[in-house]
């Protein structure tokens, strides 16, 4: 196909052996490629004037852009009027309804000599692998939020003990815009997830549709092609904010790709930069959101806006209003209704009553940090304010039988 864009790899050994004193006739036949393309990218790389160091320090995408650009004089006004059409085309394609054929409708409309169905989207295929190697998903605006933990954690300094703690790395990142939330947090554990992932919520200010976490086992219980289970209280923090858990699908990377990438440029933005193992959980969390800030604010890559722009002008206002309450973890545990007519929650070591129908009855308590439910088959007998002081009966006088209310009388 003519124009065809190389491979990165053979234009950076193109540069390579002709930084080297190589001949041009040497390159081409060493990397299958012809003299002419040999010439073509010899030329635009001593156009733009740069050091075989600063080509190498470059990502392929940053490099295809840069050749992309130097060649553009090459482009045809028509093609070059298209290419200019695509960077709104792309942000329109992410609200709800709009596509491909309706965003041609509307070129054809600012150039009614364009180009016909067919090649407005082979070019709108090349210009996005040209500025996004890995736009392969066209993600709507409010519809999901990507959750992963990295895989190389960070340290910190243990305030009590003054040793070195290893820490995780949480990352967040909403699809349409790549708005990115990171936090460090002690563990992957449960609690801490969860935790997580409804401070990247209201960092956020809003809710998406669905949130999509990878099969960690602080989100998913068991696996599964078809119907996978939900920790339950990750179950309990979407019914809190009215969303849905999607979890990524076993042997399916491009439902998490958009997270991953993210996790690679952090690794870059963010990691290098640390004061690592000199502070303590809030200092380097402090650091993070520095540091996130500027990622998020940075021009992405091809286009004349940020993250935060995006987000603040497409993607904000799809997200759903936040409650106004922070959610509480429940805690489970299961106990049988003592003969006096009250169960103990055995992490306090404190009692609470139930109804005196429920004597001798199996029931399970759920308790947060501030109250203490209590159901018998799924209906709620009995609800109270949690007491943390140990040994000490909580008690209903209408849960007491007669007899029992005379004598307390």
């Amino acid at each position: 196909m003519a124009n065809k864009i190389t491979d990165m790899s053979k234009i950076r050994k193109v540069i390579k052996f002709y930084s080297n004193g190589k001949s041009k006739l040497f390159i081409s036949s060493y990397l299958s490629l012809s003299r002419n393309t040999v010439k073509k990218y010899i030329s635009l790389y001593e156009i733009l004037g740069l050091s075989p160091d600063a080509i190498n320090a470059k990502t392929d995408a940053e490099l295809e852009l840069l050749f992309s650009n130097t060649a553009a004089e090459s482009i045809s006004p028509k093609l070059q009027s298209l290419y200019d059409f695509f960077p709104k085309m792309e942000r329109e394609l992410k609200k709800v309804g709009i596509t491909i054929h309706h965003m041609w409708e509307q070129y054809l409309v600012l150039h009614p000599d364009g180009f016909q169905s067919s090649q407005f989207r082979h070019h709108y295929k090349i210009w996005g692998k040209r500025v996004n190697p890995v736009m392969h998903m066209n993600h709507k605006s409010g519809d999901k939020m990507y959750v992963d933990y990295a895989g190389k954690t960070l340290s910190i300094i243990d305030k009590e003990s003054g040793e070195l703690k290893e820490v995780q790395f949480f990352v967040a990142i909403l699809g349409a815009s790549q708005y990115t939330y990171a936090e460090a947090s002690m563990s992957q554990q449960k609690e801490d997830f969860v935790r997580s992932v409804e401070n990247a919520i209201r960092f956020f200010e809003g809710t998406p549709a669905a949130i999509v976490p990878d099969n960690l086992k602080s989100a998913v219980i068991k696996s599964s092609r078809f119907e996978p289970t939900i920790n339950e209280t990750l179950a309990d923090l979407a019914e809190h904010y009215e969303t849905t858990i999607l979890p990524a699908r076993a042997y399916k990377p491009r439902d998490k790709s958009l997270v991953e990438g993210a996790v690679k440029i952090l690794y870059r933005r963010i990691y290098a930069n640390l004061q690592q193992g000199s502070c303590g959980l809030d200092e380097l969390n402090s650091e993070i959101w520095d540091l996130l800030d500027s990622h998020n604010k940075r021009k992405l890559t091809g286009r004349p806006y940020s993250r935060y722009e995006l987000f603040l002008e497409d993607e904000k206002q799809q997200l759903r209003p936040l409650p106004e309450r922070r959610f509480e973890i429940r805690y489970q545990s299961f106990a049988t209704v003592m003969q006096n007519g009250h169960v103990q929650l055995s992490r306090d070591k404190n009692y609470y009553s139930v109804p005196y129908q429920y004597i001798k009855k199996k029931i399970k308590i759920l308790y947060t940090s501030s109250t203490v439910e209590i159901y018998y088959k799924y209906n709620r007998i009995a609800m109270h304010r949690r007491n943390y002081k140990p040994y000490v009966y909580t008690t209903i006088t209408e849960h007491l039988a007669s007899t029992h209310q005379f004598v307390a009388g």
